[in-house]
């Protein structure tokens, strides 16, 4: 058999799941590492609810690795669902976490806004941190990028669940899709 008569390699699939709802998120406190405070009792709910429709469907049984990132409410997402994926391990990367903000770490969203953004945040340069020791919007959309070639490049071939927040899929959009900042 010549490699020309070799079969097509499977495809790598990325299946990237936002957490459930974030007592940083109600609490509207800023949930880097320090601020975040993990999953609501509705958050659990939720990850319990695609937990049992997983197992019920099957849908994503071929996963070959389960990813989060090492904020606590993406963790804990990820922890309740592991079961549906046939108890694969859940590795923790700090490369998958939502944008670092630094400084501005564990500050209500008010205190945030006033302290760094009074412009407001949108309005703001991609290509300068959110606040001191943050990243901007650009680092951390190639980060994202990186992370995720990475991840797929670790389990080519194969379908790997990816447990992480917002901004992780806003940047696969840039970082994998070629989507402008």
């Amino acid at each position: 058999m010549t490699s020309a008569d070799a079969a097509p390699a499977e495809p790598t699939r990325l299946v990237l799941i936002r957490h459930g709802e974030s007592r940083s998120t109600v609490d509207r406190v800023v949930g880097g590492h320090r601020g975040c405070s993990g999953l609501t009792d509705r958050g659990v709910r939720q990850a319990k609810a695609l937990r049992d429709r997983l197992a019920r469907t099957g849908e994503l049984a071929s996963a070959k690795a389960v990813l989060t990132s090492v904020l606590p409410r993406a963790i804990e997402t990820a922890e309740i669902i592991a079961p549906a994926f046939g108890g694969l391990e859940v590795e923790q990367r700090c490369e998958l976490c939502e944008i670092h903000p630094g400084e501005g770490d564990g500050l209500t969203w008010e205190e945030f806004t006033t302290l760094y953004r009074p412009e407001g945040l949108a309005s703001g340069n991609p290509y300068t941190a959110m606040a001191p020791e943050g990243e901007s919007w650009a680092s951390f959309f190639v980060r994202v990028g990186e992370a995720l070639l990475r991840a797929a490049a670790d389990h080519a071939g194969g379908t790997v669940v990816v447990v992480c927040h917002g901004g992780v899929v806003e940047g696969s959009f840039a970082g994998l899709g070629g989507l402008p900042l």
